[in-house]
């Protein structure tokens, strides 16, 4: 039997090209908001001779993840990877004008969510699975107050587990990958050459190169 792996904000940007890129050798479970982009998905997997399991949802809908979660038990057991790649993106704007609900969403998108689904995911993963958080330092940064401020909360989530579990298992890892032409970048730097950023791809390849070479040392 394949191995098997959840990627939570799968629909497009870089969960979409690790999907793919794992496809081979995993059997894919994508979670997105976006129907239609998830089935797309789904044909790309299924050119390459792999299979992927929808979850078109909102991972800050407890009780949808809850069920998810219960159901990856139930069919296979367990997972082998969990790849977190869902992220909320407020706008921009100057720190005296975050809009309530703005930052609202940012941290039950980026935070409780997060904490929720680790608690939901680890036993899943159990002693030999692996868990990837990607990192992005905005913290600190003119006008990225709620989604630095979310974002720095996750790592912290993901990096106290990471100490935690560093003898027992799973294996976190927290990664960076390079600037890439995604729609969350081009939210925040809509005049960017987007032709000067790294492809999904390139940077799906490289985060799994990463990981055999942390799991081979």
């Amino acid at each position: 039997m394949s191995k098997t792996a959840l990627i939570t904000g799968a629909s497009r940007g870089l969960g979409a090209a690790l999907a793919e890129a794992l496809a081979p050798t995993h059997h894919i479970i994508a979670v997105g908001r976006t129907t239609g982009a998830l089935e797309e998905l789904d044909d790309r997997i299924q050119a390459k001779g792999g299979s992927a399991t929808l979850a078109p949802m909102d991972i800050t809908n407890a009780d949808a993840m809850a069920v998810l979660c219960r159901g990856i038990h139930d069919r296979w057991g367990g997972l082998d990877l969990w790849l977190h790649c869902a992220v909320h993106a407020a706008p921009l704007t100057p720190t005296d004008h975050i809009d309530a609900k703005d930052m609202e969403k940012s941290i039950a998108g980026n935070v409780t969510a997060t904490a929720r689904l680790i608690t939901f995911v680890s036993p899943l993963l159990g002693a030999n699975g692996t868990a990837v958080f990607f990192e992005d330092p905005r913290a600190g940064t003119k006008f990225f107050g709620s989604y630095g401020a979310t974002k720095a909360a996750q790592i912290a989530l993901a990096t106290s587990w990471q100490v935690e579990t560093a003898q027992i298992g799973p294996r976190v890892h927290i990664l960076t990958p390079d600037p890439m032409p995604t729609a969350t970048r081009a939210r925040f730097f809509p005049g960017e050459d987007r032709a000067a950023l790294s492809d999904t791809a390139t940077q799906a390849a490289a985060v799994l190169a990463q990981l055999s070479e942390n799991s081979a040392s």
